[in-house]
């Protein structure tokens, strides 16, 4: 039987967290749900929604530029991951020596972070200009471009991955970084003592350390890369030629251009689906580096 206190303490828990339940339920939980019903439906936000069962969903599998879009994607993924994490071990790496001014540096790789993305796209629209910018005129020093940087659809994605690695750089960057201050100390001067160098303690006691911290944030750079939309929607709005048009942009375009919401719904349900799968990697991934720790 529940102790009277311990029925005291449950009954202003429960009134406590009512406010944050209620919140929840209502900008969450509901418009999940109904955002999940309307996958099933058309509606233009017009008239009533029609039930059509599963036909948006065959409607993107049998549209090109659904594939198109996915595909880009994935290039867009793929790039923004492998470079921000590379750069966040990097600089992370450097950022953890004893240097004069540590703090400084640790704060302007930050910055950005903090910085709003309307900002940061007036910047790197200026840097990337064709003729006044200023990647063109360091190009120009050394007899190479001018580059059409977000005007050829050859280069738009890519400067759109610079740029997004640039935003959100400094935040993985501290998340690597503490992973790091994390190792034991004790066994990189056994390592020492034992002749290791620079590279081999890295290789062999920081890296299987700092495992599920890149597990970690490889994870969120995927998952983020995967919700980019404002840097497409600043930059480029989707073009040259739909070569930046990514899953985020493409959803916001089904539903507030075109009033597809039914379709902007079902793709919504592909990216959960996708990013659902991801997660469950992510799950296995760090589970694994748990047993091999244990197993140490």
């Amino acid at each position: 039987m529940t102790p009277p206190l311990r029925r005291t303490e449950a009954r202003w828990a429960f009134w406590l967290l009512l406010p944050a339940l209620l919140g929840l339920g209502l900008f969450t939980v509901l418009p999940t749900l109904g955002s999940f019903a309307l996958s099933f439906a058309q509606w233009d936000m017009l008239g009533a929604p029609r039930w059509v069962g599963l036909a948006n969903y065959a409607d993107l599998g049998r549209d090109p530029l659904f594939w198109r879009v996915l595909a880009q994607t994935g290039a867009f993924v793929l790039l923004y991951v492998v470079l921000d994490v590379v750069l966040a071990v990097g600089l992370a790496l450097a950022l953890d020596q004893k240097v004069k001014a540590l703090g400084l540096y640790r704060t302007a790789y930050f910055l950005p972070v903090v910085t709003s993305m309307v900002a940061g796209a007036i910047l790197w629209s200026w840097i990337f200009d064709p003729r006044s910018g200023l990647l063109n005129a360091v190009l120009g020093l050394v007899h190479l471009g001018p580059v059409r940087w977000l005007s050829d659809p050859h280069w738009a994605l890519p400067s759109l991955v610079v740029v997004s690695v640039w935003k959100n750089l400094g935040y993985d960057m501290l998340l690597v970084l503490a992973g790091l201050q994390a190792v034991p100390s004790q066994q990189l001067e056994a390592a020492s003592l034992d002749g290791a160098g620079a590279w081999q303690r890295f290789r062999h006691v920081t890296l299987p350390l700092l495992a599920p911290t890149l597990v970690m944030v490889t994870m969120m750079a995927t998952i983020r890369a995967f919700q980019t939309f404002d840097t497409v929607y600043l930059m480029t709005e989707g073009g040259p030629h739909r070569s930046t048009t990514i899953i985020g942009y493409w959803l916001f375009q089904n539903a507030f251009t075109y009033f597809k919401l039914g379709k902007a719904s079902a793709l919504a349900y592909v990216l959960f689906a996708i990013l659902a799968l991801l997660g469950a990697v992510q799950w296995w991934s760090r589970k694994a580096f748990s047993h091999q720790e244990e197993g140490r």
